[in-house]
């Protein structure tokens, strides 16, 4: 059985293969000659129409069924009747044909978002615009696109089952006139973090009489992503102030370019490269930079996907979804205090079996892409997070500090963070397992977060973390698809 569809499958791949080919050739073809292109041979090349389908209520009967008609009326002595009932009856079966191969050109799709970043129960304003873009009305088109959940507003039964199965339909009947514009405005509530995608979309229409209809089937595929939710580190149990121990910096050692505090006179000893030369010019002696000490500051958050000691065993969804958010609550500190922060997690890529890693920065980004990775997050490990820490650590400035965060402590684990201490590394240990950590790690700061910390009960509003977070994130332009213009064969 399993052959079969193997077999079943490859030969669709060489169908769709040789369609493409097929229109590509079309379409140089029309670009020797000089002639218009096809537009349905252009989405076909690219790969966005994957299906075509017609459909017909019309029989072949009806068309010998009219020449009848013409014959009876004839021989009959009821010729007008007869003759004016089968012209009519072929006038319908040629004015519906070309209605139903006219009725799909022109017509677009198009999504808009207000913002395509957010974080959990926060809504996303999505507008859809349809259009007919030719002269020819449409006496119904219906469009169902295909969505992650259901839309705000829409019946109880219809939201968990999109909960349940990842998947709502949204469906759209409209007639539209000669260049006309219909936008639709609705609203989207993802309750998970995760990378969603939407789409594919498919389109019917058909002539007046709905005696044909044809239906295309678009891969446009348009992707929102939802950050994991961040607490103040205070709601997780831990000190606001200095969580990490004593993080001072001596300004020497760690001059960085990035921030700088004000300027000073030049002294013997001081770096030609720190030198102000705007401000020299004003001033008209040679004037020094004076960075700020905290920029100095490296902060890398490893974190644990494993909640067994034997992954074999399956995960804990709730306690993975507590560590993601512990992680990103950890970058979110550093980020505002002006650190530099990075995230490496043992789970793979959506879609890749390479773990996650961000590399610590300051940019103005880097939040953004620390969460991004983080909403990526699955349960599938691709390593130990021990073996991790230890061959990512040799890549990372020795003033670092490395915080993991982990639902489950083992012993290669213990070995781990104890080998990376000794070694003179700044090691912080942040568990999530239901019982304390073990003892035995000597000096290794450590903390517990239980499932009863303030930030995982329910009925608390976490707006002044997610508010702060996003203060920190460059919200991205709001995206557009837009279907080609096509035309049917």
């Amino acid at each position: 059985m399993a052959e079969n569809i193997y077999e079943v499958q490859l030969l669709a791949r060489e169908a769709q293969q040789e369609a493409r080919k097929q229109a590509r050739q079309n379409l140089m073809r029309a670009a020797v000659s000089g002639r218009g292109m096809n537009m349905a041979d252009v989405a076909q090349a690219r790969g966005l129409v994957y299906r075509e389908r017609e459909n017909s209520i019309f029989s072949d009967a009806w068309v010998p069924l009219a020449f009848f008609f013409f014959i009876v009326g004839i021989a009959g002595g009821q010729a007008a009747p007869m003759i004016a009932l089968g012209a009519v009856l072929l006038l319908i079966v040629g004015l519906s044909r070309l209605w139903k191969n006219a009725s799909l050109f022109g017509v677009a799709y198009e999504r808009r978002f207000n913002r395509t970043r957010v974080f959990p129960g926060e809504p996303i304003e999505m507008t859809v615009s349809i259009i007919n873009d030719k002269p020819l009305p449409l006496t119904w088109v219906q469009f169902r696109d295909n969505l992650p959940v259901a839309i705000v507003g829409e019946n109880a039964l219809a939201q968990v089952t999109s909960e349940i199965i990842g998947q709502y339909t949204w469906q759209n009947t409209l007639s539209l006139a000669g260049y006309e514009r219909i936008e639709r405005q609705v609203s989207l509530r993802f309750p998970k973090r995760g990378f969603y995608k939407l789409g594919p979309v498919s389109y019917e229409s058909g002539d007046i009489f709905t005696l044909f209809t044809i239906s295309r089937d678009h891969d446009y595929i348009d992707q929102l992503i939802i950050y994991p939710q961040i607490y103040p580190l205070e709601e997780l149990g831990l000190p606001a102030k200095e969580p990490f121990g004593e993080l001072k910096v001596r300004r020497s050692l760690l001059t960085d370019p990035i921030k700088t505090q004000g300027i000073r006179d030049y002294q013997s000893g001081d770096r030609f490269r720190d030198v102000h030369w705007k401000a020299t010019a004003v001033r008209g002696s040679l004037q020094t930079k004076v960075y700020d000490p905290s920029t100095g500051m490296t902060i890398a958050v490893f974190l644990n996907v494993a909640t067994y000691a034997r992954h074999w065993l399956g995960f804990n969804p709730e306690q993975l979804e507590r560590a993601v958010s512990v992680a990103g609550s950890v970058a979110n500190y550093g980020v505002q205090r002006g650190w530099g922060v990075g995230v490496y997690a043992n789970g793979s890529v959506p879609q890749s079996d390479q773990p996650i890693r961000v590399p610590p920065g300051r940019s103005p980004d880097q939040l953004g892409h620390v969460l991004e990775a983080l909403a990526a997050v699955t349960e599938f490990g691709t390593a130990a997070i021990d073996r991790m820490m230890l061959r990512e650590s040799t890549a990372l400035p020795w003033v670092s500090t490395l915080v993991l965060v982990t639902a489950v402590i083992t012993e290669e684990i213990m070995v781990g963070l104890i080998r990376l201490k000794e070694a003179g590394r700044r090691v912080v240990l942040i568990s999530l397992a239901d019982e304390p950590p073990p003892k035995g790690l000597g000096s290794i700061l450590t903390y517990h977060v239980p499932p009863t910390a303030p930030a995982f009960q329910k009925g608390v509003k976490h707006s002044t973390a997610t508010e702060a977070a996003l203060s920190q994130i460059r919200a991205p332009e709001p995206v557009g698809l837009q279907f080609e213009l096509e035309e049917t064969a």
